[in-house]
């Protein structure tokens, strides 16, 4: 946990560095988890390394496609499993390396590796080859027409910089290493990395030689982000001008900080749903007191639960009005989402109550439920209301709340049962979701499936998606793999955020959908 102290030093020596109008002072609740661009697929490392690194194809900030290091991109004419990338010539990296097409086959072979956390993504890429200098060719395992979606988020390394300081491997997060590549970068975007202090500061500059430094208005000439998990702590900031701009304002605090003259809050839906996991595939768990079985492989139990939780109230009493309830864990912008199954869950307790009982837990059971504390709006209060919603059913929840950094690896590793999480569609698409929370754990894909969940008719549907080409036949299979989810109740949504960005009056920007302020497209006014 940050201290108070080393916040407002933190602080003091963000506004020591010289601010002016082209100093962007940056705050949000939590910090990357690390500079290896391949090795976590989380919002806010994205976000960060979005600003040094770069992937072929990005989404501006109204989430519409737009290149990046690829200036265009198709299938092959003559062959629909070969995706043909024409990259972007005279782009250089940091320290003046060229940007090469052996770099795309580097990049997208080490994202593909085993440490890799974004290695769902290119589930059905069986080759990627370089045609020459600045031409690239996807091979995939069947036509995969929605490829480019699963690549905004793939960073582009320099193969030469990677394998002259060991960092051909990607970092092993889970493992505890830490790498080269996790503490230094070297990109070809829009800053350079100055300096980073883990969770205290990082400061980036702008890269005078930047590719598109006449296409965007790269107003912004200098970074200093802070992360400031206090709530309070943070909009102080704000509102004293230590800061210019904070991803997340508190929801209690968006009158006064709207109001203040100077600033403004702007507003937009996410594309991201908050929801608990729980651990369904286990013979027994380890953090309730039923002995010698697990109540969560009970569909009743689980459906119970989903039941005793007051989404309103939720939204209401926590959320202040700023969140949308779900009944699924798709967000509206996703192509799969109906507003029937997202309006599906219902509170009703006398019926919970009963499936309690149908199951035979009538008297209740008591269980761990872990929380991030540092990465969702009001995460761990949400987790806290839950505590006194599930009461009402017989079942007592110990809250146990640490930062992201500590509590992701718990549902990675497979040491949770019952846990918050949040997932955000970047593809807009469900074979994202599918890929990551829905299918089997294994080498490809499943990797923050902690529900223990494993049906291998879906898993061949969710493996179908990537190679079918007809868009009805698709989305047929996509609505039955949800069928399955709802039914099973795999997962207990809770809601779809709302972004509150806070800024002053200099600020130029409109609220990304994926949360992920690119600061080229920024203005200072």
């Amino acid at each position: 946990m940050k201290t108070t102290a080393i916040l407002t030093a933190a602080l003091l020596a963000s506004t020591s560095i010289g601010a002016s109008a082209e100093t962007l002072r940056w705050a949000r609740a939590g910090d990357s988890l690390t500079l290896d661009p391949h090795a976590q697929n989380e919002g806010p490392t994205h976000t960060l390394a979005h600003q040094i690194y770069e992937p072929l194809i990005i989404r501006d900030m109204t989430g519409a496609f737009q290149p990046a290091l690829a200036t265009d991109w198709a299938p092959k004419a003559d062959d629909p499993n070969v995706w043909v990338f024409n990259l972007r010539q005279g782009v250089k990296y940091h320290d003046g390396s060229d940007f090469t097409a052996e770099d795309v086959v580097f990049s997208i072979t080490r994202a593909k590796s085993e440490n890799s956390n974004m290695k769902e993504l290119l589930t059905s890429v069986v080759e990627v080859r370089a045609v020459d200098d600045h031409t690239v060719e996807f091979v995939t395992d069947g036509p995969n027409p929605i490829l480019p979606s699963n690549l905004t988020n793939m960073f582009m390394m320099d193969k030469g910089w990677a394998e002259a300081n060991d960092s051909v491997t990607v970092q092993d997060v889970e493992g505890g290493q830490t790498t080269f590549a996790s503490t230094n970068a070297m990109g070809t975007g829009a800053y350079k990395l100055v300096s980073r202090e883990p969770d205290v500061k990082t400061v980036l500059t702008q890269n005078e030689n930047y590719w598109g430094k006449d296409e965007f208005p790269m107003d912004v000439t200098e970074i200093v982000y802070t992360p400031i998990q206090n709530a309070a702590t943070r909009v102080a900031a704000l509102l004293s001008g230590e800061v210019d701009f904070i991803q997340d304002v508190p929801v209690q605090d968006l009158g006064r900080v709207g109001e203040t003259e100077g600033l403004l809050v702007k507003t937009a839906p996410q594309n991201r749903v908050i929801f608990f996991g729980m651990n369904m595939g286990a013979d027994d768990i380890a953090n309730d007191d039923v002995e010698g079985k697990n109540p969560l492989a009970d569909v009743r139990v689980r459906k119970a639960m989903s039941m005793a939780i007051n989404r309103d109230a939720i939204k209401q009493v926590v959320m202040r009005g700023q969140s949308q309830p779900a009944g699924m864990i798709a967000p509206p912008f996703v192509n799969g989402w109906t507003a029937e199954m997202d309006s599906s869950a219902k509170t009703d307790i006398d019926a919970a109550k009963a499936l309690m009982a149908d199951a035979g837990y009538g008297d209740g059971f008591s269980i761990q439920l872990d929380c991030p504390n540092d990465r969702y709006i009001n995460d761990e209060a949400i987790c806290q209301a839950t505590v006194g919603m599930l009461a009402q059913i017989g079942v007592t929840v110990n809250l146990d709340a640490k930062p992201k950094a500590q509590h992701f690896p718990l549902i990675t590793n497979d040491q949770t049962d019952f846990y918050m999480l949040g997932w955000g569609v970047p593809t807009y698409d469900s074979e994202y979701i599918f890929n990551f929370l829905v299918h089997t754990r294994g080498e490809d894909r499943g990797s923050w499936n902690g529900t223990g969940f494993s049906n291998a008719d879906v898993d061949a549907m969710i493996v179908s998606l990537a190679s079918e080409t007809d868009l009805a036949a698709r989305n047929e299979t996509i609505q039955s793999i949800w069928n399955v989810v709802q039914e099973e109740q795999l997962y207990i949504p809770i809601h779809h955020q709302v972004l509150n960005w806070g800024m002053t009056s200099a600020v130029g920007t409109e609220v990304s959908p994926e949360d992920d302020p690119k600061f080229k497209f920024f203005t200072m006014n």
